[in-house]
């Protein structure tokens, strides 16, 4: 049997539907991205008006400051973004971070000498409320490492790096790459390592775990102990427990600043 072509007309006829089911799509998809937009304006706007109304509690406890960093990163609002505008006068966060930046600045100067440019997040944290004072604006570990994004956003060398259950600062322009993160992963139990400790644990060869660790000695972020039994040892100064406690005095501090 003589199967009978599609005519011109079901082509056009057709051609036409498709074209109003387009336009129709296209016209559902503006009404959805303009409620969508007419949404996020009433949450910035009651965004703003929760932030006048707690600005004291947001500004002295660290907790409920975490609580609404979270709450502006859900609708895409950064109050560090810039040191002017509305977030900055009614909340002063801007100059917050502006000023808890420069102390972790100063900290990690005065202790340079002492671990290399390493520190963990505690003794960072443990440093800079012992500068500020008992009676200045509570600061938290959620607050240093937010400083130090912007910080490392700067371009000024500073970096975290997770290890085990905690972070350590990095503030020096060294390069680290995902090898000597690990190795410093493997100190943090004893506070230091050995080719040997990299080589079992890593299952490496020993030019891979001895290149690792000369790079970490090189950039003063190692000390290595010769007199160790067994073998060398080499020590990562930021992680000695024993020096958490300790402060850093004002003669430090000033031989530290440039």
């Amino acid at each position: 049997m003589h199967r009978r072509g599609v005519g011109a007309g079901a082509i056009a006829k057709k051609k036409l539907a498709e074209a109003k089911y387009k336009e129709r799509g296209t016209v559902l998809a503006e009404d959805q991205l303009a409620q969508m937009s007419k949404q996020l304006d009433m949450f910035k706007t009651n965004l703003e008006e929760f932030a006048s109304k707690h600005k004291q509690e947001i500004r002295k406890n660290p907790e409920f400051r975490v609580q609404f960093q979270d709450m502006c990163a859900t609708i895409g609002v950064d109050p560090l973004a810039s040191g002017k505008g509305f977030w900055s006068e009614m909340l002063g966060v801007g100059d917050f971070y502006y000023e808890l930046g420069v102390q972790i600045i100063e900290v990690c100067l005065a202790l340079k000498h002492r671990n290399g440019g390493l520190i963990t997040l505690e003794e960072l944290h443990q440093q800079v409320l012992k500068g500020r004072g008992k009676f200045a604006q509570d600061v938290s570990q959620d607050d240093l490492i937010r400083a130090i994004k912007k910080l490392k956003a700067l371009g000024t060398g500073f970096g975290i790096i997770p290890v085990g259950g905690t972070y350590l600062i990095q503030s020096v322009p060294a390069e680290l790459n995902m090898d000597h993160t690990v190795v410093l992963q493997l100190a943090e139990k004893n506070g230091y390592v050995t080719v040997s400790d990299v080589k079992a644990s890593l299952k490496w060869e020993t030019e891979r775990a001895r290149q690792v660790l000369e790079h970490l000695l090189k950039e003063g972020l190692a000390w290595l102990d010769l007199q160790a039994p067994g073998e060398a040892h080499y020590w990562l100064p930021a992680l000695f427990t024993d020096l958490y406690s300790q402060e850093i005095t004002a003669e430090e501090a000033r031989e530290a600043l440039p």
